[in-house]
């Protein structure tokens, strides 16, 4: 295979197995290079799913229009052939994450992904494309002497080594080299505790990792004897005490090696936390959200709604944009409350002028949806069979809706009622947007008799035989 060809297959196995990877633990993701293997090399693109596009003259700024990306750079003959590699950050596009570095081997890489509007984090993602940064970096340097395809199955399993990386970046940080908290252990337990069901149920509480050094400013109630500690790695028997902590303030607590007891009260800074809901978690780092979790994996997710399409859909509708931004919050404050009881539900929100005659239970007085108390009441009316009436003036009009129409091209039989009415209903009344919400299944946004989606179809336009084309005429062609 010839040396350009070989590095070409190189770079689509690692794009690739990015791409595979990041939409097991985001949702579906696309994945751009921008790399110059030597340092008088033209900056070239692999971008084939258009994720750059949009972002033509910010690049051009920084690649083009200036020469310091190559200019101010390190000497990269000085450094080792292998495990060395200078970073380069998150470049903070919008929309996008990025990491990349310098290496012997190759002049400049940096890689990129969707920020997908849910992640709880970017940390992780920011640490997977650094081992991809890795990865790349080594391939070419060994791309003489012989080919593997390792680096694509070891990115494409990436996820707990990526939450992994995260968290040990913080500990570093906060306490130093010698920190004692392994996390591989950590993570390992957690994932099989929130596997675990006791009397049927799922896990429920909380269970907090801390420094053994920090043990002596945690608040116990009780502290179980040094021999009787059960091991984090027992998930039956740490799940069984869990039972202790469910649906209260209380917290069980960990060195990082075996259950030491429970406390309640305030934690320290640096602590890993996970957070168990039944059928999923939260893994926290000193507080803040890294990742959640459910059956058996990690993910980047926040669990919350995307609504980025129906954000879209009324910012560039007729309402003032302060209506608008109002609408937008009730209609979310009512979907999270319909996934958070765990129940499907329907919202009309009626665009128009005059509210739309439709069969269900009219109010007298339509209630205002700015009011907490009506709101409230909104959520539990979202429960009963039919459809919620909300109006352009953030207002409750109607309950228990019946939404009917002829039938409509792309109607998906797997989507159930709910789901077919709401395209039917949407395809006649052009005013109104339909938000859907299901129990099993991600929030669908209908207006005008489709489904509105946040990326259409892509056809990959980067081949393995094919030289990526330099960013000058990438640009040239968009």
């Amino acid at each position: 295979m010839p040396m350009k060809t070989s590095k070409n297959h190189l770079i689509f196995n690692v794009l690739e197995a990015l791409r595979e990877g990041f939409t097991h633990f985001s949702g579906p993701s696309r994945v751009a290079l921008l790399y110059a293997e030597k340092r008088d090399d033209p900056m070239r693109v692999c971008d084939p799913e258009d994720l750059l596009r949009g972002h033509e003259p910010k690049l051009k700024e920084l690649y083009l229009d200036s020469d310091a990306w190559r200019a101010d750079a390190p000497d990269t003959r000085d450094m080792k052939r292998f495990g060395q590699i200078y970073a380069l950050p998150n470049l903070h596009l919008s929309g996008l994450i990025s990491f990349g570095g310098r290496s012997r081997s190759i002049f400049y890489q940096m890689w990129f992904t969707e920020h997908h509007p849910d992640m709880c984090s970017v940390l992780p993602t920011e640490r997977w494309l650094e081992h991809a940064t890795y990865l790349l970096s080594h391939d070419f340097a060994t791309a003489k002497t012989f080919y593997t395809d390792s680096s694509r199955y070891v990115l494409r399993e990436y996820a707990t080594h990526a939450v992994h990386d995260a968290i040990l970046d913080g500990l570093n940080l906060k306490i130093g080299w010698d920190s004692r908290l392994r996390i591989y252990p950590i993570l390992d337990a957690v994932l099989e505790i929130s596997k675990t069901p006791e009397e049927g149920a799922w896990p429920r509480g909380k269970l907090v990792f801390v420094e053994e050094t920090l043990l002596k400013d945690i608040p116990f109630m009780v502290v179980f004897p040094e021999r009787e500690r059960p091991s984090i790695s027992n998930a039956k028997h740490i799940r069984k005490i869990l039972l202790a902590v469910e649906h209260s303030e209380r917290w069980l607590v960990s060195e990082g090696r075996t259950l030491v007891g429970i406390g309640r009260g305030p934690l320290p800074d640096c602590r890993i936390s996970a957070e168990f809901f039944g059928s999923y978690g939260f893994l926290r780092f000193n507080g803040q959200p890294m990742c959640s979790f459910s059956e058996g994996r990690f993910y980047s997710s926040n669990r919350r709604a995307k609504l980025v399409q129906l954000e879209e859909a009324l910012l560039t509708s007729d309402l003032d944009p302060a209506a608008a931004h109002t609408l937008f919050q009730i209609t979310a404050a009512l979907v999270h409350g319909a996934q958070e009881r765990k129940h499907g539900c329907t919202l009309v929100l009626d665009l128009g002028a005059q509210p739309l005659s439709i069969s269900g239970h009219l109010l007298e007085n339509p209630l205002d949806l700015q009011d907490p108390a009506n709101l409230d009441l909104a959520k539990s009316l979202s429960k009963m069979d039919g459809a919620l009436h909300i109006g352009a003036d953030v207002k409750l009009h109607r309950f228990a809706c019946l939404l009917d129409g002829r039938i409509v091209p792309g109607e998906d039989r797997s989507r159930g009622a709910r789901y077919n009415s709401a395209l039917r209903f949407s395809a006649e009344h052009h005013q109104a947007i339909i938000v859907v919400v299901s129990s099993d299944r991600p929030v669908s946004v209908v207006q005008g008799g489709v489904e509105l989606a946040a990326m259409c179809p892509w056809s990959p336009s980067f081949t393995v035989g094919g030289m990526p084309p330099t960013l000058s005429d990438w640009i040239s062609l968009g």
